[in-house]
């Protein structure tokens, strides 16, 4: 009995190695077989057939694609672009970043933080780095010098100690600035560039030019021009932007096309 025993658990154990031979070998034969030459159970012939199938159609599917981009670049414009993001009546920014502006020009230290504004806002502008930009090839220069008394340059102060403060106002597009005082008589004022305007070469069209490291948005340089009889006073005054069909008027939206502030000089 117990030879018997022995002579089945012999068998037994024997089928398994011939069991896990056989599975070893099978897997052997699946990814080479000698005899037949199939890698992964298809021939070299089947391969072939299958790569070439495979070739012809994504590379039908690249021509359609290729042909698909070509025709719609055919439609487009290098320079002006389909789709604008530009809203249909721009905003504005004015530096320094006040809605009041309190000084007194006899004190500098009282204007100070007004002026290192103006001076931090025209950095970008300083002749050496837009001389950089080869006249309009890529990007048009707008040079600080431009704006010639308002431009920090010959009045550091620019005009706060005399009395004549000077606004920077940076409209969203191309159109140009008018600044009116809300009283019954007219205020002079200096635009700078002259009239306020700005012309559209300083606005490319071609978006990818706006990043170029040194563009740089061109701006306004508004003096304001104040007499002895206007000190102590507070002066509200309102700039906006023109231009054909823009809106500027909107009561419902006071920020549309158009800035307010307040100026008190005293001496």
């Amino acid at each position: 009995k117990k030879k018997k025993k022995q002579n089945r658990s012999s068998q037994a154990n024997e089928a398994k190695r011939e069991q896990k031979k056989e599975k070893q070998d099978s897997w052997k034969d699946f990814i080479y077989n000698p005899r037949t030459g199939e890698f992964l159970g298809r021939t070299a012939g089947s391969w072939g057939l299958i790569l070439l199938f495979y070739l012809i159609f994504y590379g039908f599917l690249g021509g359609m694609f290729s042909l698909t981009m070509w025709v719609m670049l055919q439609t487009l414009d290098e320079n002006v672009p389909r789709h604008q993001d530009r809203v249909a009546s721009p905003g504005l920014v004015i530096r320094p970043h006040a809605v009041e502006i309190t000084f007194n020009r006899s004190d500098p230290e009282n204007y100070k933080h007004y002026i290192r504004q103006l001076h931090d806002l025209l950095q970008s502008y300083n002749d050496s780095i837009q001389e950089r930009n080869e006249l309009c090839m890529k990007v048009c220069q707008f040079k600080r010098s431009t704006l010639r008394q308002c431009s920090g340059l010959p009045d550091p102060s620019f005009g706060f100690k005399e009395g004549n403060p000077v606004i920077g106002l940076k409209p969203e597009g191309d159109p140009y600035i008018n600044c009116t005082a809300k009283r019954a008589t007219s205020l002079q004022m200096q635009y700078f560039p002259s009239e306020g305007r700005l012309d559209k070469m300083f606005f490319p069209n071609n978006l990818s030019l706006c990043s170029q490291p040194d563009y740089v948005q061109p701006l306004v340089a508004v003096k304001l021009l104040f007499t002895k009889e206007d000190y102590n006073i507070e002066q509200t005054v309102e700039c906006k932007v023109e231009g054909s069909n823009l809106r500027n008027d909107d009561e419902r939206d006071k920020f549309l096309g158009r800035v307010t502030f307040r100026v008190k000089v005293s001496e």
